[in-house]
């Protein structure tokens, strides 16, 4: 199993991420002709190898020409700004300002990937409602001031590129630094964290204070608060390769971000904690219950189930509970709260202990299955043939599903004592 943990003592910029990925082992050429692909012109894209307190690693910076042919440095003073404010200014005169759909439209016309395409814009549209929450303004009146804009769209696309070539399976991210002082952007100076970024990380743990400067970008927490499946300073997985995105800066502590490449042992059981959200019901119409179930699955919960109970007054009710990954809770509650009739819920860390899972396609004689196994400490301890897949060839061959089972376990485990007696 794959592994990629962000570890931000230093915090994350959008440039420091794709200095990361690329010492990670993402292909630089691929990176730079996957984003040829976006129509977007006017910036060039230079990686070096540079150090910071003597630790090598990757950096890239990402040039920006505006109107009179102007190069601007990949600033860190907020290009992310996105006001909604028109500058009256003589200098922004020129800029035109891209709001969200005309960023929706460069990368939905682009060529690339439709999974690059929706990771990207799942990163922009976290940035944009967190602007159009403090600006209290509507997401669609939100603008990326034209230099910003660039850089913006090169550093989220660009971690949605490396992200899908490095398609881990599991994404960590550490507790992030989000440095200390004040910030420089278009509305005057604002205090670190931005408050876009504070917006961003809401329900995501955070530490300040160790650099004397902004260290997380709105644009960095976008890429961690879209992509990251569970935040933990454990680390837990056997890291295969360390890799370092230099940042801009030359600071006591180093500006950079350390990324690292790792596998989860398959002898090791992938243990973890998530969080069980619970609700007691009495006075809900049954029929609401799968739908509320539907929107649960679709937003990402791991399990969901009811148990019937006896409340008070000796009413028949159901608790209702849901499995999630910790930093889902805030939504899955959000879900029970708006959905359902029960005016608060409880919720706990719980430790989950799994077997390693992995699915085979068989042929049988009857058509194909897919199979679910169950490995521990590397050797096949259970399988269970796909019940959609069995139901199928149940009416396909008019055989009764018991029938079907029956053939489906007696060829797969012929077949699968052949296999045995081949490796040994």
């Amino acid at each position: 199993m794959k592994i990629l943990y962000y570890d931000c003592f230093a915090g994350i910029s959008g440039d420091m991420h794709l200095g990361a990925m690329i010492d990670a082992g993402v292909d630089s050429e691929h990176l730079l002709a996957e984003l040829k692909k976006i129509p977007l012109d006017g910036y060039k894209v230079n990686i070096t190898r540079d150090q910071r307190k003597s630790i090598e690693g990757t950096r890239v910076d990402i040039i920006v020409e505006d109107d009179h042919g102007h190069h601007h440095h990949h600033e860190h003073d907020h290009k992310h700004d996105h006001s909604h404010h028109h500058d009256h200014g003589e200098h922004h005169l020129h800029h035109e300002h891209r709001n969200l759909s005309d960023i929706k439209k460069i990368i939905s016309d682009s060529s690339l990937p439709d999974k690059t395409k929706s990771r990207a814009m799942k990163m922009f549209l976290l940035i944009a409602e967190a602007e159009a929450k403090i600006h209290g303004v509507s997401v669609e009146e939100i603008h990326f001031h034209e230099v910003g804009a660039v850089d913006s769209i090169v550093d989220i696309t660009g971690a949605a590129i490396c992200l899908e070539y490095l398609n881990p399976d599991r994404i960590l991210g550490s507790t992030i630094e989000l440095g200390s002082g004040m910030v420089k952007c278009a509305h005057g100076l604002m205090p670190v964290p931005a408050p876009a970024t504070a917006e961003i990380l809401r329900d995501i743990p955070v530490k300040i204070g160790s650099t004397p400067h902004e260290a997380t970008t709105p644009t960095g927490a976008a890429i961690l608060a879209a992509n990251v499946d569970e935040f933990t300073d454990q680390i837990n997985f056997n890291p295969l390769k360390t890799a370092y995105g230099i940042g801009q800066r030359d600071t006591e502590r180093p500006n950079i971000l350390r990324v690292y490449v790792g596998e989860m042992d398959k002898k090791t059981l992938p243990a973890g904690n998530c969080t069980l959200i619970e609700c007691n019901i009495d006075d809900m119409n049954p029929e609401f219950y799968g739908d509320v179930m539907d929107n649960l699955f679709a937003e990402g919960a791991l399990d969901v189930f009811i148990t019937p109970t006896i409340m008070k007054k000796n009413r028949p009710a159901v608790i209702l509970s849901v499995l999630c990954h910790q930093n889902d809770q805030p939504k899955m509650s959000e879900i029970l709260l708006k959905q359902t009739t029960t005016l608060g819920v409880r919720y706990q860390t719980v430790s989950r202990l799994m077997l390693d899972r992995d699915t085979e396609t068989v042929s049988t004689s009857l058509g194909k299955v897919a199979v679910k196994q169950a490995w521990f400490q590397g050797k096949l301890l259970k399988w269970k043939p796909e019940y959609e897949d069995c139901k199928l060839l149940a009416e396909k061959n008019s055989l009764t599903l018991r029938e079907v089972y029956g053939i489906v376990e007696s060829e797969v485990n012929a077949m699968k004592t052949e296999r045995q007696e081949k490796t040994e």
